[in-house]
């Protein structure tokens, strides 16, 4: 059940609705801090100027803001529907009248296995003297084949939905005159002790309106042979299918009447967003799961999303429950263990393949619920670099589903392929002339460029695709979350001198020392690091009076802990919706946050309504509550120049080779995608390298949806390739060459000169080298370093001479081919083993296979693989460092 709200209403709203309230269990989950800061906003004097007590802080917020809490019956018990059907049996004496004013839907189809929500928008309306509460279906002889809840839809008085757990049974009777029964608040809440309790209750006499059903079906769900794309993506994750005529024999005719369901056309799968006065619903469900209860190991809770970031901002970011962002990262090391704790204490150890394929199974339910049908196959996109981990991992957490492999799009070129299917479709190709192009995928936690090569030919029965895919360079530590991060420490710094030098705030040209014009100059100079020397030592000047490192205060009090991490959370909430907005192209040039949005009298300012205002500064070396909205107008010409430097760097460094050797010019098409590339700022530093008119950069110019459509190029490009496919307008034949190494691997010799092994900017399938060590040596390390010399990782290969099995040179090439060649293993000596290194083009990472000799026998060792990169993006923007 709601109960509270994330913003206060619009002017004209009475003082009464603008009202939060709250449910002792909701409080009991939040910090002493957090009670006081509702205190604060709600005006409860009682309990600001009483003692800092944490039970006297719930009793006054209680007293003054208690939510009444609908007892709604949620899960399948057997014995409490038996129950239930012997009280109404025993105790439905008194029908109350029904002049007409309770409205419900002239027809209701229901499918076993499947909840029913506020999309399926089966609407009530009814007057007040019906609440929220639990709603029975019966037939004309009484039986009991349902279980339903009518929850609040909206604020309207007396608008209700129709909802039922997908645990909850619908039993079909030979008998269909079905009818809801309806109660009153008090007679609800006894179905539902009778439900939930096996001690039998008192007598009683159950007061009730029966409303019977013009028409209700219940159906089973229909398996279809359409193919679920998901788009799995660090930060987000979309998901939709092409859905003909025929995708199932019989189509909700409920949902193509409310425009859920469109057929012969692309469907994309939405989730809710919890938090306004209404439910809204996206097409984007962020990549994050919190644990809701692992009291019961063998089945663990999650929330996902939408829901656990509700779920995360209603503890105030200091619940102890776990939370994973970014586990798209894990397909390296997506076995190992995670110690997991919900926010009731209890804890539990469980595998990162059963999170992933929790995460994974949310989205296809929500999915087979939108569509009513069930999904059998998947095609789930990856980076092309790692396109063959990705899909052995999808294998194995979806055993029971067949996921696209040969057929499979990478995202770089499901991005590409949207772009090809337009051309088909508007007769825009050069018939048989062969196109390059380059992709720049900026996702939220890494980006990638990736090349191709692709031919039209428009053939006697179907288009002909020749396509030609390669990996050509990546930044696993640059996305969208470094740029959101970068205003975070921009507020911060902000909002320390506003509070601390009487509302004087800095000016952006103080931090960042270099006009913008001459930006992009300065970088190629002196490295973007020198644009944020001043900026950074500002930042940790600013960590003094608002501090967001919170793992430095692991050995502090509780209360300073959770003050501090609740800081870093607040800001980046804040920082990543000011992002978002910025960059929309809805016209909005200023930001600035109060606790309600009001009228815009300004029409290139938006006031973003933020919910409990507070963060915890030092003052006088202790920490203070700031309750007081910053008074600071942010505008998007200080955060084009604040991240400018880090955007032209990225480019710089995928381009700047190509630039060079004059390769660039040969691509006729260069295409951005992922939700950073709306930013400007990435078409003002390609214009360095190339000309305007090769960039395709296409937007709305006022794109007001809530998902950017260059967020959802990659997934309409896999649904519309799959659906070309299927109808077999395309013959497409895809090669996928091997991709560019952006690291070298070396060793170290005995005399401690470095080796080096694989070398950087050359083909996977093109690398390979060899170091040599006494048999008996139990370890030898490699190095990965990076395109700035760095050292990444570090591997230790452990020999075990025990373990090698004698062998000929002939099987070694049976094995390894030219990867081992006869003379390297010729020239090995006796007591020597000579440990070689290389790569496979569907691999990304390389592999160590030793060959030894003794008494002029040959040896072969254990092949082992090292990833080149354990997580896909090293940096942690929550690890409590920032």
């Amino acid at each position: 059940m709601r109960t509270y709200k994330l913003h206060s209403p619009k002017n004209g709203g009475t003082e009464e609705t603008s009202k939060v309230k709250f449910t002792r269990d909701e409080l009991s989950e939040m910090t002493t801090l957090q009670l006081r800061s509702i205190c604060h906003k709600e005006k409860l004097v009682e309990g600001l100027s009483g003692p800092l007590d944490r039970e006297a802080l719930i009793r006054t917020i209680l007293k003054y803001r208690s939510a009444e809490q609908s007892l709604l019956i949620q899960s399948y018990d057997e014995h409490g529907w038996e129950r239930v059907e012997a009280a109404i049996a025993r105790y439905l004496n008194t029908p109350l009248p029904d002049d007409g004013s309770i409205q419900i839907p002239a027809k209701v189809t229901l499918y076993d296995g499947l909840k029913v929500d506020k999309l399926d928008q089966y609407r009530v309306k009814a007057p007040g003297t019906v609440t929220e509460s639990n709603v029975l279906l019966v037939n004309d002889h009484m039986e009991l084949c349902g279980i339903m809840n009518l929850a609040k839809d909206g604020p309207d008085p007396g608008m209700y939905c129709l909802t039922a757990s997908k645990e909850m049974s619908f039993r079909r009777t030979s008998n269909k005159n079905y009818s809801f029964l309806l109660f009153r608040k008090q007679d609800s809440e006894y179905v539902y002790q009778t439900y939930t309790r096996s001690r039998p209750l008192p007598p009683t006499n159950l007061h009730y309106w029966r409303i019977p059903i013009p028409e209700l079906e219940i159906r089973d769900l229909e398996d279809t042979d359409a193919v679920l794309a998901i788009d799995f993506g660090t930060s987000n994750t979309t998901a939709g299918a092409y859905l003909d005529s025929s995708y199932i024999s019989n189509p909700s005719r409920h949902d193509l009447l409310n425009g859920t369901l469109r057929l012969n056309s692309i469907n994309l799968v939405k989730f809710p967003v919890a938090g306004g006065k209404r439910e809204e619903w996206i097409e984007l469900l962020p990549t994050i799961i919190a644990v809701a209860d692992c009291s019961d190991t063998q089945q663990v809770k999650y929330y996902f999303g939408h829901e656990a970031m509700k779920f995360m901002k209603k503890n105030g970011y200091t619940g102890h429950a776990t939370v994973f962002h970014g586990i798209k990262r894990w397909v390296n090391r997506y076995k190992l263990p995670e110690e997991i704790v919900d926010g009731q204490g209890n804890t539990t150890v469980v595998r990162r393949n059963d999170i992933l394929r929790a995460y994974l199974l949310h989205v296809i339910e929500t999915a087979e619920h939108q569509f009513k049908c069930r999904f059998r196959k998947m095609h789930i996109s990856s980076p092309v670099k790692l396109k063959t981990q990705f899909a052995e991992m999808f294998a194995e957490l979806l055993p029971d589903y067949r996921i696209e492999s040969d057929d499979a799009l990478d995202e770089g070129m499901a991005v590409l392929f949207n772009t090809i299917a337009d051309q088909i479709e508007k007769n825009t190709f050069a018939d048989g002339e062969t196109y390059n192009a380059l992709v720049i995928d900026c996702g939220g936690g890494t980006t990638d460029l990736s090349s191709c090569r692709f031919r039209i030919e428009d053939g006697h029965i179907s288009y002909k695709l020749d396509i030609h895919t390669a990996y050509e360079n990546g930044d696993t530590n640059f996305g969208g979350n470094n740029i959101t991060y970068r205003i975070l420490q921009f507020m911060k710094i902000v909002f320390a001198d506003y509070y601390t030098k009487g509302g004087s705030v800095p000016d952006i040209d103080s931090l960042i020392g270099i006009p913008g014009p001459d930006l992009f100059r300065h970088v190629d100079e002196f490295g973007v690091e020198s644009v944020y020397e001043r900026f950074e030592a500002r930042y940790r000047e600013a960590e003094r009076i608002i501090p967001t490192r919170f793992k430095d205060y692991e050995n502090r009090t509780r209360e300073e802990y959770l003050r501090v991490k609740s800081n870093y959370y607040f800001l980046w909430e804040i920082a990543d919706s000011m992002k978002k907005e910025f960059f929309r192209k809805t016209g909005i040039l200023r930001n600035r946050f109060d606790s309600q949005t009001g009228d815009r009298q300004e029409q290139d300012l938006k006031i973003t309504a933020v919910d409990r205002w507070c963060l915890s500064a030092y003052e006088n070396g202790r920490m203070k509550d700031i309750y007081e909205f910053p008074r600071v107008v942010f505008n998007i010409n200080e955060i084009n120049l604040l991240i400018k430097a880090d955007i032209y760097d990225i480019v710089r460094k995928f381009l700047e080779d190509f630039y060079q050797d004059g390769r660039l010019q040969e691509y006729s098409i260069i295409k951005l995608t992922g939700q950073s590339c709306r930013i400007d700022s990435f078409r003002e530093a390609l214009k360095e390298f190339v000309p305007g008119r090769s960039i395709e950069f296409r937007q709305k110019t006022e794109e007001s949806d809530s998902v950017p459509e260059l967020k959802l190029a990659c997934l309409r490009g896999a649904i519309r390739y799959l659906s070309a496919r299927k109808a077999g307008t395309i013959e497409a034949y895809i090669t996928n060459h091997a991709p560019v190494v952006p690291y070298t691997v070396s060793a170290f010799t005995h005399s401690r000169q470095e080796k080096l092994l694989i070398s950087s900017q050359e083909r996977l399938n093109q690398v390979q080298g060899s170091i040599s060590r006494p048999f008996e040596v139990k370890e030898v390390e490699f190095f990965l370093k990076g395109s700035d010399g760095a050292v990444r990782h570090k591997y230790a290969y452990a020999n075990e001479p025990g373990s090698f099995e004698p062998i000929r040179y002939e099987d070694i090439a049976g094995r390894y081919a030219a990867k081992i060649p006869q003379d390297d293993t010729d020239s090995i000596q006796n007591g020597e083993v000579k440990f070689f290194v290389f790569a496979e083009d569907n691999e990304w990472g390389f592999h160590v296979v030793p060959v030894a000799r003794e008494d002029e026998q040959l040896y072969l060792g254990s092949k082992r693989f090292f990833a080149f990169e354990n997580d896909l993006s090293e940096l942690d923007f929550f690890d409590g460092w920032k």
